[in-house]
């Protein structure tokens, strides 16, 4: 059997854990607001329209941001087409997923279910076919405490008080020629530069992202990020990062390494963000929101034109998650992790139905997809701080990404509780692996509190509707809840064949 081997040190310290990091994603796109979060009629629905049983699921989820309104539909947007009475609301065409808008949830809908699901807000402004006067007065509806005309307009709307939003997005991919409002590099940098000085001016703790590209694939990969960090490096704190990923053409290898991808893009933005900073003589480090990834079979929606009709929640890119997916999503997650230095925020798009690990039925249920238990597990599991996670293992060659490691893994040690957490992923497709962990620079025994696996004999399985725990969580085997580290100073686990496992140690 194949053997890795990894060695932890409580002062080998890559950052805290930052909250951020299990945010979520929901867009005015598909099923994700309507008949997902939002469905008046609904047996679970409560007074507000919002399905209960989806808010419980996002709790369990353990997601602690939401960015809205978009992605791509943002950037046609009018954000107070979706404030006011109801039935005075417009219909409106949305072009980027061309389907019809009812404007029945806006953004006091929207700031209500967050309170509900104790999220924090991170909006995204219209800088396609909008610009900085149209950001100033959603903020000044959404943040400003009260005496002027928009927000006295919230107060009579019913939310006296602000909502506080702290995150704003300057935009969405407009480096994309799908975007509507597309902009070159320099355009889009000076507006994301001129909308951040005119916010910062009104509230200046504000917390801004700047477009980064839609994904490393661009031409203009790298090249954009140094154009506009030019402009407005200095009145921003984020560059985005967005990255999806799918098994292509039947290999598995490839698609199991999908995390080194990951990690070459963190680093090549942060290289140039430095780099810009340097060029500008300043001290300042902007860091990395990864506010969209997940893994998505992009290769079927772009071969699926989008409805011909002009619908109402239409079902778009509805994907279904098996065992790899999962898996990989758990690797993707570890990466983040990894990168906590700079990666201080991230997005999973999105929440519900649309790339979603949360599914719902119209009128019905609401259930788990696979990729739901490994990100419920890292937000509940990865406290403290970061540690660094050098593995001692085999690896193997795959046809995209060059050579990956077979096994990959984070660590988190909580000192409060004296918690460590590791994350870890077999990439094999074909065996087991043997995978031990060297804690002795911690001093003292420690215990296994709990340790979990995801797997299965088959890795294309998937849950459903009809059965929706069809792959889940199961305790890892072989390793008991309260083995004592061997010796005070290992412990040692068999990884299965394409797996992921969250193992959890703790002080006796």
């Amino acid at each position: 059997m194949l053997r890795a081997r990894v060695a932890l040190h409580p002062a080998a310290v890559v950052a805290p854990v930052n909250r951020r990091t299990f945010g979520s994603f929901v867009e005015h796109m598909g099923r994700c607001v309507y008949t997902g979060i939002y469905e008046p009629g609904h047996p679970s629905a409560d007074e507000d329209g919002f399905r209960t049983d989806v808010l419980a699921l996002a709790r369990e989820l353990g997601v602690s941001m939401v960015r809205y309104p978009g992605g791509n539909f943002v950037s046609g947007y009018r954000w107070e087409d979706g404030i006011g009475p109801r039935e005075q609301r417009p219909r409106r065409r949305d072009l980027a997923w061309r389907s019809i808008e009812t404007n029945e949830v806006g953004i006091d809908e929207f700031a209500k279910w967050a309170e509900k699901a104790d999220v924090e807000i991170m909006y995204a402004v219209n800088l396609g076919t909008r610009g900085v006067q149209e950001a100033l007065d959603v903020h000044e509806y959404v943040n400003h405490p009260e005496g002027t005309a928009l927000s006295e307009r919230r107060r009579a709307n019913g939310a006296e008080k602000p909502y506080g939003v702290k995150i704003w997005c300057l935009g969405n991919e407009l480096d994309g020629p799908w975007q509507t409002g597309h902009k070159t590099a320099e355009e889009y940098g000076l507006l994301a530069a001129s909308t951040a000085r005119a916010l910062k001016s009104a509230e200046p703790d504000l917390e801004l992202v700047a477009c980064g590209s839609s994904s490393s694939s661009m031409p203009t990969f790298g090249a954009w990020e140094s154009t506009v960090l030019e402009h407005a490096y200095d009145v921003v704190e984020y560059v985005s990062c967005h990255a999806y990923y799918e098994e292509q053409d039947g290999d598995l290898g490839s698609f199991l390494a999908s995390a080194v991808d990951m990690d070459h893009f963190v680093n090549s933005i942060v290289a140039t963000a430095d780099a810009v900073g340097a060029r500008l003589k300043s001290t300042k480090k902007i860091n990395l929101s990864f506010d969209e990834w997940n893994v998505w079979y992009l290769s079927r929606f772009q071969n699926a034109p989008l409805p011909q009709e002009w619908e109402v929640a239409p079902r778009v890119i509805e994907d279904q998650y098996n065992v790899a997916d999962a898996v990989v999503v758990g690797n993707l997650l570890i990466s983040l992790l990894r990168h906590s230095d700079r990666v201080t925020a991230a997005c999973q798009a999105q929440l519900v139905n649309v790339i979603a690990p949360i599914m719902t039925e119209p009128g019905g249920p609401a259930w788990r997809q696979t990729i739901f238990h490994p990100f419920a597990r890292t937000a509940a599991l990865a406290k403290g701080d970061v540690l660094e996670t050098r593995i001692d293992g085999p690896t193997y060659q795959t046809a995209k990404y060059g050579e990956a490691a077979l096994v990959d893994a984070v660590a988190t040690h909580d000192a409060a509780t004296g918690d460590v957490t590791v994350f870890v992923v077999n990439r094999d497709v074909a065996d087991p692996v043997e995978f031990t962990v060297d804690l002795s620079a911690f001093g003292e025994p420690l215990v296994v509190a709990d340790s979990w696996t995801l797997t299965d004999d088959d890795v294309r399985a998937a849950n459903t509707k009809d059965a929706p725990d069809r792959v889940t969580l199961r305790p890892t085997a072989d390793i008991p809840t309260g083995a004592v580290t061997t010796g005070g100073a290992t412990v040692t686990l068999v990884l299965p064949r394409v797996s992921w496992t969250a193992l959890r140690l703790t002080c006796p």
